[in-house]
């Protein structure tokens, strides 16, 4: 379900459509450079699933890792909505990782500043709990 198609919400298509494009070909901090265009790098910040802050540089460099690790990265739009300043982007995310497939459920909050440039980013995020251990039985356990 979209609402509407304003600027801000193309401006995160295309941020999101760059993204994807990039993540098989960064080997460096510097391959994100085409992103910065969508950025307002020297007032950008990040609060992340764990409410972590960054800053661009941080931002890039996590990034990064995380591209260097993954094979592939696919989304498909959920929902998103556009409101003045801001974009809600809900998406379904797969992450391929050899024969690993991950598959999360995030929703970030876009903020844009005056000249329509993303300046603040909080995300969130849905994921399965992780597979069940074997619990050992033990005799006399009752």
């Amino acid at each position: 379900m979209t609402h509407g198609d304003g600027p801000l919400t193309r401006n995160v298509r295309n941020y999101d459509r760059m993204m994807r494009e990039l993540v098989s070909q960064v080997r460096t901090s510097a391959d994100w450079a085409p992103l910065e265009q969508f950025i307002a790098v020297d007032d950008f910040q990040r609060v992340g699933v764990f409410r972590e802050v960054q800053n661009w540089p941080a931002y890039v460099e996590m990034l990064t890792h995380w591209a260097t690790s993954v094979d592939s990265f696919e989304t498909t739009v959920r929902r998103i909505s556009e409101l003045p300043g801001l974009v809600y982007y809900e998406i379904e995310e797969r992450h391929r990782r050899g024969p690993e497939l991950n598959v999360v459920n995030s929703m970030t909050v876009f903020t844009f500043d005056d000249a329509g440039k993303i300046s603040h980013l909080d995300v969130y995020l849905q994921q399965a709990p992780p597979a069940p251990t074997e619990v050992s039985r033990t005799s006399g356990s009752r």
